[in-house]
């Protein structure tokens, strides 16, 4: 794999990043450094991790896996002079009363400080806003609702926040996650007025059951060069067919293992029903599913960066080997005929 520019930063990382929310929750730590060593061994030099993961989140679990990582780091020298870090501040708790209430200066500063000190680290190479601080449609939601509007702590303030951890050398680059166009456009336009740092990403989900990204989002990162990396390319496992005869339940995968996933998008049943025609498209085709909906990300102009997120080293290997799949023209038009007659305006 060769190394792609993230936005206009000098920061060049492989079309695959490792996303780490499984780790310390579904993943051991020694499963996770095993994971993380045959990641760099395979030549993946991009890691994505959160301060509020583990995933499903929990105050017990809340900044375990920056703890792994950061135990890592150390176990290993110079792994973390080969890696691209990235990790995220999360926004205003979402039913997370263990979380700080919005994303202030200090906050902000706060959570930079102490996702340091886990990482075990002097510098974060990415750091990007988990979600927003204002009212906006996310994580499922498909419309914008006014009436929902509230006081919360302004972009400028966000943004002078990054300003210091880049001027103290904490931070390298700043990005943005489940963020909507207009978000976008207000953070470069308030960056480039007030000299402020410039966000080079936004980290939002894509993948052939959630393609709300073409909604207008991917337009305004192409104009303002700001670099999609797309997160759930498996849609949280839906895509790899391992849900396609006993629907959300059993004993292995996220979204049959706890309660809390399948409340959430990636368990309507509408979701599952779309998935299972992408799935028999991809077998159809001489691929498996999961090499369907990867080269899907992969192979696409609009994305720079793909998150993977595996629980094993064989799950590993099976997603950077899908990398190089192409799809031909005719099998990417009958993945469109898929998305419009599914008629699921999340995608």
């Amino acid at each position: 794999m060769n190394t792609v520019p993230l936005g206009s930063i000098p920061l060049n990382v492989t079309p695959i990043c490792l996303g780490t929310m499984t780790f310390g929750e579904q993943v051991n730590e020694a499963e996770s450094h095993r994971i993380l060593d045959r990641s760099l061994e395979r030549g993946v030099n991009f890691l994505d991790a959160a301060e509020m993961y583990s995933v499903p989140a929990r105050a017990e679990t809340c900044g375990a896996t920056e703890t792994i990582l950061g135990n890592w780091f150390t176990s290993r020298p110079g792994a973390r002079q080969k890696v691209v870090l990235a990790t995220k501040v999360a926004g205003p708790a979402r039913g997370m009363p263990w979380l700080r209430p919005d994303v202030s200066k200090a906050g902000i500063i706060e959570a930079c400080e102490a996702s340091l000190k886990r990482l075990q680290t002097d510098v974060i190479d990415l750091y990007q806003i988990h979600w927003p601080a204002r009212n906006v449609p996310a994580f499922g939601a498909l419309y914008f609702d006014p009436s929902k509007d509230k006081a919360a702590v302004s972009v400028l303030e966000q943004l002078e926040a990054m300003a210091e951890l880049v001027k103290a050398g904490k931070v390298r680059a700043v990005g943005l996650s489940n963020e909507s166009p207009y978000g976008v456009h207000e953070f470069v336009r308030l960056a480039e007025q007030h000299g402020l740092p410039r966000v080079a990403t936004v980290q939002n989900p894509y993948c052939l059951i959630n393609r709300s990204y073409e909604n207008g989002l991917d337009e305004t990162c192409h104009r303002l060069g700001v670099s999609l990396l797309a997160y759930s390319p498996l849609g949280f496992g839906l895509l790899t067919g391992k849900y396609d005869a006993t629907g959300l339940v059993g004993d292995a995968g996220r979204m049959a293992l706890y309660d809390s996933m399948r409340k959430q998008r990636w368990g309507r049943p509408e979701a599952l029903a779309t998935a299972i025609r992408y799935n028999t498209l991809a077998r159809d085709h001489g691929l498996s599913p999961a090499q369907l909906a990867l080269a899907f990300c992969y192979t696409n102009w609009r994305v720079a960066s793909t998150i993977i997120g595996v629980t094993s080293v064989a799950q590993l290997d099976e997603c950077l080997d899908a990398w190089g799949t192409t799809l031909s023209p005719e099998l990417l038009a009958e993945i469109d005929k898929i998305r419009w007659e599914s008629r699921d305006p999340a995608q």
